[in-house]
């Protein structure tokens, strides 16, 4: 083992390489919520699934009253705890804005896991720019450091225009963009010169 400083990619992109393998994770840009010694935990910003914020909301008994988000797409997070919702937005600058079961990132995000920010939503208040998941990606202590020093993943700080304002489709390729990097240098093999 070295003596080089634990890594922290917090409020990073962590941008899956051509060659990743893991059905789960291929073409994936995962925005990482936390990142310390135990684990990481960061939620994939590039995977609309089937459903749709209104048909969330009307399978948890709400009705969304904000037209703003009667489109949006809800997104597969990540293999772990895909019943389970994840909203991910910015600080609410308002006093007593936070809500029972909420993540600061350092950065200025925030990701909440209480039914009561989807309550303040459907009611026209709440965060403004969101991104809603179900489920999560995970990593185990090490794991992540692992399969970054096997290639498995670019990493970057976050952009947080890609994570609301980009269209789906571009995310992928402007968060490349930020390393200055386009998709086409990008080899799929894995190798060391």
């Amino acid at each position: 083992m070295s003596d080089s400083p634990p890594i922290n990619l917090t409020n990073q992109f962590l941008i899956a390489m051509p060659g990743m393998t893991d059905g789960n994770f291929a073409g994936a840009v995962v925005y990482m919520c936390e990142h310390t010694e135990r684990g990481a935990l960061g939620l994939i910003i590039n995977r609309p699934i089937e459903i749709g914020v209104q048909q969330l909301f009307e399978k948890v008994d709400l009705v969304l009253e904000r037209d703003d988000l009667l489109s949006t797409p809800v997104y597969l997070g990540g293999p772990v705890q895909t019943e389970r919702g994840f909203v991910l937005h910015e600080q609410l600058d308002e006093e007593g804005g936070h809500y029972s079961s909420t993540l600061k990132i350092d950065g200025g995000l925030e990701m909440t896991t209480s039914r009561d920010v989807l309550e303040a939503m459907a009611n026209g208040a709440g965060p403004r720019k969101v991104l809603i998941t179900l489920g999560y990606a995970g990593w185990s202590a090490g794991q992540l450091e692992e399969e970054l020093s096997r290639n498995g993943w670019l990493s970057v700080a976050a952009d947080r225009a890609i994570i609301f304002d980009t269209p789906v489709e571009e995310r992928y390729d402007r968060a490349l963009s930020l390393l200055g990097i386009d998709r086409g240098f990008l080899s799929s093999e894995a190798g060391h010169a």
